[in-house]
């Protein structure tokens, strides 16, 4: 099954920190790097080098094209996107000597889709496939209300989370995939132990992949629940490993692979992408996913399901 993603695209300015800036505070970087990135691109390179055929759909900058390069390089499917005169998105992102990373968003071109755009790509898609969304565009209620209208199928990544999330139309969705900030904001709460209970019962037309960081990963569907552990790896750069989780995830979903199965194939491959720097660039492909299990470099935990 075909994913179309209605996706961001950004230039990522990376700048290697032994800790974090604090406020107030000017410090030198201990390196410097422009990669390709934003959500929506990493997420369709991780899919499209999990194996699913992917079209990605969103309007590239007069800066954006080595992004657009970067995607079809990576096998994504790029005729449907647009092209315009302003700038792309970008993010200022820090990473620390402990690989952990935080990071600075502009949209950009990443919040000029129409109307007019979104019904002419879902047009030439067709019936038969899953859109994937992100929440660094705009018109993402719309084009969730639009898709799933068509009989498509529609998986949100809640991420970044603001309180825009809460208006859209979240019971259409047939995947939400959060971490515990975006599930706890969409139920209201705090981050606890029931929050997958929560967003299951609030939502049981979706399927839920709740993503616990250094923690795991824990998902539900049709009732069916399944949790998932870390592999113990050196981590040098976490920039890219939610988005290789989710689009590893969607992937091994829509290819009809069990939840268990679907789970250690997305650990395998975000644990192999913290051990190299970037974002796009990091994101392993599945022959190198399948030797690290196959091999055992990599010791992918088991899945507890209930």
């Amino acid at each position: 099954m075909p994913i179309l993603n209605f996706g961001s695209l950004n230039i990522d300015h990376v700048y290697r920190v032994d800790n974090f800036v604090q406020p107030g505070e000017t410090k030198h970087s201990e390196a410097y790097m422009i990669n390709s990135g934003g959500k929506g691109l990493n997420q369709s390179i991780a899919a499209a080098k999990a194996g699913s055929q992917v079209f990605h759909a969103g309007v590239a900058g007069r800066d954006g094209g080595f992004l657009v390069e970067k995607l079809q390089t990576a096998g994504v499917n790029t005729s449907l996107m647009q092209a315009s005169p302003e700038v792309s998105g970008h993010a200022i992102i820090q990473v620390a000597d402990c690989g952990q990373n935080c990071i600075l968003l502009y949209g950009g071109t990443n919040q000029m889709l129409s109307e007019a755009y979104i019904d002419q790509v879902l047009d030439a898609f067709g019936n038969e496939g899953l859109v994937l969304l992100q929440n660094e565009t705009n018109l993402v209620g719309e084009i969730i209300e639009k898709a799933a209208g068509k009989g498509l199928k529609v998986a949100l990544n809640a991420a970044p989370y603001s309180d825009q999330v809460n208006d859209y139309p979240i019971n259409l969705l047939d995947w939400l995939i959060v971490n515990e900030v975006e599930g706890a904001g969409i139920l209201g709460g705090e981050a606890d132990e029931s929050l997958l209970q929560g967003l299951a019962e609030r939502y049981p037309k979706a399927g839920i992949l709740l993503t616990l960081g250094s923690r795991g990963a824990q998902c539900v569907q049709n009732g069916h629940f399944a949790s998932i552990g870390i592999c113990k790896v050196q981590a040098v750069d976490t920039t890219a490993a939610g988005d290789t989780f989710s689009g590893y995830f969607l992937s091994g979903v829509l290819e009809g692979l069990s939840l268990a199965e679907t789970l250690r194939l997305a650990t395998a491959a975000s644990a192999l992408c913290v051990q190299r720097p970037g974002a796009a660039d990091s994101i392993p492909t599945r022959a190198e996913v399948q030797q690290a299990m196959r091999e055992g470099s990599l010791q992918v935990p088991e899945v507890l399901e209930w």
